[in-house]
């Protein structure tokens, strides 16, 4: 199955933001991504951010002893293996399909994990509860509201499709 969408490693290095593209294949398999933010040399905050086909986000942070992780929706993880992977990281059943609404939205994971760079878990599940915004413009918010909206959209600008 072929997975549109975006993987972005954020680098705070000095006071400043720079982004970078992640292999595509993040999207696919989480440890992809969490090996390839580790090898991002940075004294300050490394997080990858991945918006899978459109239809949800995950944020992955190394931190030391292991990777904190937020899924923007458990229920993708009935049809995405990268969504499955972040769940059985953080030691979450995956949904029932039957339990699973599809109006509904059900964030796993830390919240918080971005509250150090100025975005507090409550805020986080405000943004996440936009259900009528696509996961990019999701993404987008959470780059606003951290300071590194700028260095997203030039990089995103670049993107082909």
């Amino acid at each position: 199955m072929s997975v549109t969408g975006f993987a972005i490693a954020v680098v705070r290095e000095d006071g400043r933001w720079h982004c970078t593209k992640l292999d595509a294949a993040a999207l696919k398999d989480l440890d992809a991504a969490i090996t390839e933010l580790r090898g991002q040399r940075s004294t300050g905050a490394v997080f990858g951010l991945l918006d899978v086909d459109d239809e949800f986000f995950v944020v992955v942070r190394p931190v030391p002893g292991g990777v904190s992780l937020l899924l923007s929706d458990a229920v993708a993880a009935l049809d995405y293996d990268v969504a499955a992977d972040v769940l059985d990281l953080l030691r979450v059943d995956v949904p029932e399909e039957d339990a699973a609404d599809s109006d509904d939205v059900w964030p796993e994971g830390d919240l918080g994990l971005l509250a150090d760079l100025g975005l507090p878990a409550e805020e986080m599940q405000v943004i996440i509860d936009e259900v009528d915004l696509y996961p990019d413009e999701q993404l987008d918010m959470i780059a606003q509201r951290c300071g590194f909206q700028p260095q997203l959209s030039e990089l995103l600008e670049k993107q082909p499709g």
